[in-house]
C-alpha cells in the first residue's frame, strides 16, 4: 500500500494507525471499552480513542495525538447527534459509496484501502464510522441551510465582475481575531460563532472587536485600511465577495487565529495597479512568544532595521533557521502571512503571527510585477510574422463559468455555515473527558 500522508490534506478530520501491540492482558483489554469522554448521552470508548489515534499517525498529524483523537471524536460523536434530531439516516450504499471516493483519491480500492489500514492496526469499523459521520454530516447541513446558503445572481455576477477585473477591487474590512493556538481554540470556536451569529453593524462590531480580538487592531474596532482584494487569501476573497456592506463572514480559521470580517465598503472601479503576481517577504523568528524578553527583543530589532537586508546582521552567528525570506507567488502564500502582509508596505512589519513557541517578526521586502528569474516568455508560434515577432503577450486568465462560480460560492458559504453550527453545538454540548 502506497503511503497515507498525503490523507492530511485532504480531510478535515482524522483517523487512525500506529504498529499493534502483543496481546494486552484481560483487565486491560475491558478497560479498553469503558468510556473515555462522555458526550451528551454518548460515549466515546478508550478503544475508539486508540484507534483514532492510529489513523492520525498514519496521516501524518504531529503534535498530541491524544488530543487530538478525543478533538475529532467529539466532533463526530456531535455530527453523528445532530444527523439524529434531523432524522437523517445514513444508508449502506452510501458509506459503500463514501468508503469508496476516500479510497479512490489514493488510487486504492476500498478493499485496498482497508487492507492496508489493517497493517497498522486500525479496524475497518473505525473508518467506516468516520466516512458515516462525514456523509450523515453533509445531509445535516444540506437540510439546514441549503435555503441560507442560495446565492444570488448580482454574486455571480459580482464575483464574476471582480475576478475579471484582476485586482482592480479593494475593500474596507474591519477585523476580529480569535487565538486558536491549542489552549484557546476550544473558548475561541463557539465565542466566534456565537458573535457571527449576533454581530449586526459596524457599531456592534467594533465593541466586540475591542472586547474580545487580539489584533493590534483592536483599538481602532478592528477597523483596517483600503486593502486591494487580490492580496486578500482566497478563502477569506470569497466570503467577502458575497457581503453587502454592513455584514460579517462566518468564522475563518487562518493559522493560529479564528478571524471574523465586517465588510464596510467595496470598491470595484478603483484605478488597476501593476499585477502583483509575487512577494517578497522575510520571518525572523524571536524564541519566547508572549513573553516580556520576545517583545522586548522584537522591539530592538525593530529599530534597528529599515529594510529586509538589514536583518541578515541580526542573524549573524544565529542559527540559519532563525531567518527565512522568500519569495512567492501570492496565491501561495500561506493565509495567516498574507493576511498580515496585505496590510502592509514595503519594509513594514508586522508582529502578530506565533510559530510554536516564537514570535515572527514579519517583515514586508517588496511586490513585484513577476517572479523573479522567470523563464523567458514564450515565442510566437512558427511561420508567425509581422510586428513583436518572438514575443507573446501573455493572455488574460480565463473567467470561470456562470455555474462554477455559483457552486464556489455557494460551497464556501456551506463550509462557513457548517463550522459554526458545529462550534455551536460544542459549545452546547455536555461534555467528560475522563
Amino acid at each position: 500500500m502506497r503511503p497515507l500522508p498525503f490523507l492530511l490534506a485532504l480531510i478535515a478530520l482524522a483517523g487512525l494507525a500506529v504498529p499493534a501491540l502483543g496481546p494486552a492482558p484481560a483487565a486491560a483489554q475491558a478497560n479498553l471499552f469503558t468510556p473515555r469522554v462522555i458526550v451528551n448521552d454518548g460515549a466515546i470508548t478508550h478503544y475508539e480513542v486508540t484507534q483514532r489515534r492510529r489513523f492520525i499517525e498514519v496521516i501524518g498529524v504531529a503534535g498530541d495525538l491524544d488530543a487530538q483523537a478525543v478533538e475529532l471524536l467529539i466532533e463526530d460523536k456531535l455530527r453523528l447527534q445532530a444527523a439524529a434530531q434531523f432524522g437523517v439516516r445514513v444508508s449502506e450504499d452510501q458509506i459503500q459509496a463514501g468508503m469508496a471516493e476516500f479510497a479512490s483519491r489514493a488510487s486504492l480500492t476500498t478493499e485496498q484501502f482497508l487492507a492496508g489500514l489493517a497493517e497498522r492496526g486500525v479496524a475497518a469499523d473505525t473508518f467506516r464510522f468516520f466516512v458515516e459521520a462525514g456523509v450523515a454530516w453533509r445531509e445535516v447541513v444540506r437540510l439546514r441551510f441549503a435555503a441560507r446558503a442560495a446565492i444570488t445572481e448580482a454574486e455571480v455576477d459580482r464575483a464574476l465582475a471582480l475576478t475579471s477585473r484582476r485586482g482592480a477591487a479593494r475593500v474596507l474590512l474591519s477585523e476580529l481575531l480569535l487565538p486558536a493556538t491549542e489552549e484557546y481554540v476550544a473558548e475561541s470556536r463557539p465565542l466566534a460563532a456565537r458573535l457571527a451569529r449576533s454581530l449586526r453593524g459596524e457599531g456592534a462590531f467594533a465593541a466586540a472587536a475591542r472586547q474580545y480580538s487580539v489584533s493590534a487592531s483592536r483599538e481602532q474596532g478592528g477597523r483596517l485600511d483600503w486593502l486591494p482584494l487580490s492580496r486578500i487569501p482566497a478563502e477569506v476573497a470569497t466570503q467577502i465577495l458575497a457581503l453587502a456592506p454592513g455584514e460579517v463572514t462566518q468564522p475563518i480559521q487562518v493559522g493560529n487565529v479564528i478571524a471574523l470580517f465586517l465588510l464596510r465598503a467595496i470598491d470595484e472601479g478603483a484605478p488597476v495597479p501593476p499585477e502583483s503576481l509575487a512577494v517578497e517577504y522575510a520571518q525572523f523568528f524571536i524564541p519566547g512568544a508572549g513573553t516580556p524578553a520576545a517583545a522586548a527583543e522584537a522591539a530592538r530589532i525593530r529599530a534597528r532595521v529599515d529594510r529586509c537586508d538589514d536583518l541578515y546582521g541580526i542573524a549573524r552567528g544565529l542559527p540559519e533557521d532563525r531567518l527565512l525570506r522568500e519569495t512567492r507567488a501570492q496565491p501561495e502564500v500561506p493565509a495567516d502571512i498574507a493576511l498580515e502582509l496585505a496590510r502592509l508596505d514595503d519594509n513594514e512589519v508586522s508582529l502578530a503571527l506565533v510559530r510554536g513557541d516564537a514570535l515572527v517578526f514579519l517583515m514586508l521586502c517588496g511586490r513585484t510585477a513577476a517572479l523573479p528569474e522567470a523563464p523567458a516568455a514564450a515565442t510566437a508560434p512558427a511561420g508567425a510574422a509581422g510586428e513583436g515577432e518572438g514575443e507573446q503577450a501573455a493572455a488574460p486568465p480565463p473567467v470561470p463559468l456562470r455555474e462554477e462560480v455559483r457552486q464556489r460560492l455557494v460551497n464556501q458559504r456551506l463550509g462557513a455555515f457548517a463550522d459554526g453550527y458545529l462550534a455551536e453545538l460544542r459549545a452546547d454540548a455536555h461534555i467528560v473527558i475522563r
